[in-house]
């Protein structure tokens, strides 16, 4: 008999030991059990059952609940969205975890590849019952060039006029000559620190110049708001620009055009290449962490997770002006007369409204929220997303690369209602993201179509670590921190960018630095960073405006300590008061030098 009760309750405890582990394989069926030998198919439907186990108070979860994802493509048709009743507890998580290289994948493959003349042709297929438009390619795992007018950035044309009355840009009438007929073509125009994604309209060809126009509501935004503002200068240095998106400009090897009325897709291959591999991204967001002030998401990780091929097509539908790092204008205008501002630093010439890019995971209105040692590649627009209303939440030994936009963006830009140089310092301080911790990251190669982005981007903020990252191939700055233009009391403070490595960053933009500050934040510190090797790219609107480290407009109580340069290049422009700079520069001790950057190795991502 007691032979019988132990056996019974060591297969008791079996039992409740395997209900708190899920496994989700991409050969599983969602009305399996969801253990290892007969997993879930989708983490839709494993959160699902992690929900119940919590709902029921299910024997078992004290010590948490792991969802397993097994190796392979994990296909997703929607964001997965993890609400208030998927939290765990700081005792017992809600940890979404792979052992091997599990892929939450966004993409849509394409096959059945025909050779036409010098391209390959493929039928683009429906997605989700409608079709499919996308502005990424990737052949064999490497992102393949959209369709432009010049292989090398250096050989971009540059404009002669602008006629902001009218809505149009004069260029030279022979850098537009090949697409006066294409009905999709798009124009990247560079402006100071942004770039602008403009959909073009019509092409008006006056002897030696061309008046191009642009759709809305892109065209109207381009030409009523001041900054950043397209350059026409009397030293060679107008702004520059590139076309992309037109069956006449594919005639370099590596790039492709779709042609969304036909759904043709069409690949000038490499010398040599076979396509053993196409994929396009469809979905915009792989997951949504989002619950409310009162009911926030809570403690979820994600350990050893990849997050890849996502899209982004607002640039394609209503294009692309930002103000700055991406955050967009949705409306902007010139104040005249100017607005005396209160905190008595320049007179404010506009106003503006921002939107915020997409990304491929968003967390808002939660706690402690951590990402551990996860893959974020292969993007078309942010990475990791710390929108709002969150507290606490770590990113660690995580890998950011081939990413479009900002690698990881923290904290609010101004809600789109609030005009952006108003100091945002909510009633509820639950709005604010605070106790964020971005420590021993890789960063490289993002920012690689939207250049006017950055490695790691913190808005209004408060309590943010960034600690021991290492940044590198950015079009813009490494790391920006903060906003508002004023140096009036706002929500942020408490800030720390400390022994962070940054190197090759400003691959397309000036008016940069390594690590960018705005606005007043009191008792936050930058120290001990490494920053060094800056692009030099001849199209920018000033060869000389770029810096290690700057604190820009409104940048007040902040400390900048101990940080080592290859030379005392810095700005401070417009600050408030109670900023303290001290030793910065080549003189640094050589210890701080070397202790910059990755605290430890990252993990191993198994990614073939």
């Amino acid at each position: 008999m007691n032979k019988l009760l132990l056996t019974g309750a060591l297969l008791l405890n079996i039992l409740c030991l395997q209900a708190t582990e899920i496994f989700v394989s991409p050969k599983g069926n969602d009305l399996n059990a969801g253990t290892k030998d007969s997993p879930k198919a989708t983490l839709t439907s494993a959160l699902r059952q992690a929900r119940e186990m919590r709902r029921l108070n299910n024997e078992g979860i004290e010590n948490g609940i792991t969802i397993f994802l097994e190796p392979g493509n994990h296909f997703v048709y929607e964001p997965l969205f993890v609400r208030p009743e998927d939290s765990g507890t700081a005792t017992s998580p809600t940890i979404i975890k792979s052992d091997g290289d599990a892929v939450i994948n966004g993409g849509v493959a394409i096959t059945n590849w025909k050779k036409s003349g010098r391209y390959y042709v493929a039928d683009v297929p429906m997605f989700n019952g409608r079709p499919l438009d996308f502005r990424q390619l990737y052949i064999n795992g490497k992102k393949a060039v959209r369709a432009r007018d010049v292989a090398d950035f250096e050989e971009m044309n540059r404009i002669i006029n602008v006629d902001p009355v009218n809505e149009i840009l004069w260029v030279p009438a022979k850098s537009v000559s090949k697409i006066t007929k294409a009905k999709y073509a798009e124009m990247v125009l560079h402006e100071m620190w942004c770039i602008a994604n403009l959909r073009i309209k019509s092409i008006d060809i006056q002897g030696d110049s061309a008046a191009v126009r642009f759709h809305q509501p892109e065209s109207r935004i381009q030409f009523e708001h001041p900054w950043p503002r397209p350059m026409v200068t009397d030293n060679g240095h107008n702004s520059a620009f590139y076309l992309t998106n037109a069956m006449q400009l594919l005639d370099e090897p590596g790039e492709w055009y779709h042609d969304i009325e036909t759904q043709k897709l069409y690949y000038y291959p490499l010398k040599g290449e076979t396509i053993n591999e196409a994929i396009v991204p469809a979905v915009e967001t792989l997951v949504n962490v989002e619950g409310t002030l009162d009911r926030p998401v809570s403690n979820i990780r994600f350990e050893n997770v990849a997050f890849e091929y996502t899209t982004w097509m607002r640039p394609s539908l209503q294009g692309h002006v930002p103000l700055q790092a991406g955050m967009y204008l949705v409306d902007a205008y010139k104040l005249r007369p100017q607005m005396i501002r209160p905190d008595r630093n320049h007179k404010l010439d506009n106003q503006g409204w921002l939107g915020r890019p997409g990304a491929a995971v968003t967390v808002s209105a939660a706690n402690n929220i951590d990402f551990i040692g996860c893959r974020f590649e292969n993007l078309a627009s942010s990475g990791l997303d710390y929108e709002w209303g969150t507290n606490g939440g770590l990113i660690e030994d995580c890998l950011f690369t081939n990413i479009g936009g900002n690698a990881i963006v923290a904290g609010s830009f101004s809600p789109m209602a609030h005009e952006t140089h108003i100091p945002y310092d909510p009633a509820d301080q639950r709005e604010v993201c605070s106790n964020l911790t971005i420590y021993n990251n890789v960063i490289r190669d993002v920012t690689n179509e939207d250049w006017g982005t950055v490695g790691i981007l913190a808005g209004y903020v408060k309590g943010i670590h960034i600690e021991h990252n290492d940044i590198s191939d950015v079009s813009y700055s490494g790391i920006s921190l903060g906003w508002g233009w004023t140096s009036s009391v706002n929500c942020m403070r408490n800030n720390e960018v400390h022994r962070n490595h940054i190197y090759n960053y400003g691959k397309h933009m000036y008016d940069v630095a390594g690590i960018y500050t705005l606005g007043a934040q009191p008792k936050s510190f930058i120290t001990e960073n490494t920053i060094h090797s800056i692009y030099t790219p001849s199209y920018v609107h000033d060869p000389n405006h770029w810096f290690y480290l700057y604190t820009d407009e409104g940048s007040a109580f902040i400390t900048v300590k101990d940080n080592w340069t290859e030379a005392e290049k810095f700005l401070q422009n417009a600050n408030g008061p109670c900023n303290n700079w001290v030793n910065n520069g080549p003189m640094v001790n050589d210890s701080i030098k070397n202790n910059a950057g990755l605290k430890k190795p990252l993990p191993h991502f198994q990614k073939k």
